[in-house]
């Protein structure tokens, strides 16, 4: 009996050194491509605010608005995966706080393409109004608008998500790993979310299409310039291929839920790492790289400061 006891010990503690080294490779294996794509959307940053073309033309405004909530979005999850597998309890303030970050910055990029989609479609089909509509000071307004209406909807969250009170707490000290269903429990805010994300995405879907067919419908006039067409058909395609990308982030979580029936722990936890890589991490590095190459006024700029760097 002593030895069955003894030999049952060495194994908890032989499974317990494996699930260290797992979780610390698994750890290395996630960061450091994070700070990598990390370093990379910095640099885009930079180089998007480092000359006076990038900082006056409206297409490059927003897509520095769009790579800084994709970066701030990467760094927090990243950020909650390293707390999670250093297995950090948060307090609740702290994790509510983290928690509402993304859901704020998650909601910035779909709105942003579907403007710069809107952008384009008004420079191939309206090409002598462009200058006019498209203004500096009119981008800066609907950039203000998009974080606006991105605000009211964590705002409208934190009031219907929180389902319980302070005072029934024994501590603010979380017992378990900072998330979402950590935090908030009620049925009505997992539906109101679920709506307003289906709903976001379902409209942004049908402008970025309708965009891309109008795009299409001008290329074929003689009034139209084809090669400005042409580029502005394949930025739509992009903009579609991203879009489809951020819905997928948001499908992360009944993803999660499907897994955590696997009666394999271990299996569950490691796909899990494999999706968050995939889903949440990979579609948020793909902006800098795409728009970095493909440009050709950013491009020599980008790999001029990555070089000197």
């Amino acid at each position: 009996m002593l030895y069955a006891n003894q030999s049952q010990t060495n194994i908890s503690v032989g499974l317990q050194y494996q699930g260290l080294l797992e979780r610390l490779m698994f750890s290395t294996l996630t960061s450091v491509p994070c700070c990598v794509f990390l370093f990379i959307n910095g640099t885009m940053l930079f180089t998007l605010r480092s000359k006076h073309v990038f900082r006056e033309t409206s297409r490059y405004i927003l897509l520095y608005n769009l790579l800084f909530a994709d970066t701030v979005l990467m760094a927090q999850s990243q950020l909650m995966y390293v707390l999670a597998a250093s297995r950090l309890w948060l307090t609740y303030p702290v994790c509510g706080g983290l928690i509402m970050l993304g859901h704020l910055t998650r909601k910035i990029s779909p709105l942003t393409l579907v403007v710069m989609s809107l952008e384009r479609y008004v420079a191939v089909c309206y090409p002598l109004r462009h200058a006019a509509i498209i203004t500096t000071r009119n981008t800066g307004m609907v950039i203000c608008v998009i974080w606006t209406i991105s605000s009211l909807n964590v705002l409208t969250q934190v009031l219907l998500m929180i389902n319980f009170h302070v005072e029934d707490l024994v501590s603010l000290q979380m017992k378990d790993f900072c998330g979402k269903e950590s935090i908030f429990f009620d049925e009505i805010s997992d539906l109101y979310e679920k709506a307003y994300t289906y709903f976001l995405f379902i409209s942004a879907g049908i402008v970025v299409s309708c965009s891309y067919v109008g795009v299409m419908i001008a290329a074929r006039s003689a009034s139209t310039d084809r090669d400005s067409a042409v580029k502005a058909r394949k930025t739509l395609l992009l903009h579609l291929v991203q879009l489809g990308l951020s819905l997928s982030s948001t499908l992360h979580n009944l993803l999660l839920i499907a897994i955590a029936k696997i009666p394999d722990r271990i299996l569950s936890v490691r796909i899990q790492i494999f999706l968050y890589v995939l889903v949440i991490i990979l579609p948020r590095c793909l902006s800098a790289l795409i728009y970095g190459i493909r440009d050709q006024t950013i491009r020599p700029v980008l790999v001029y400061h990555l070089c000197c760097l």
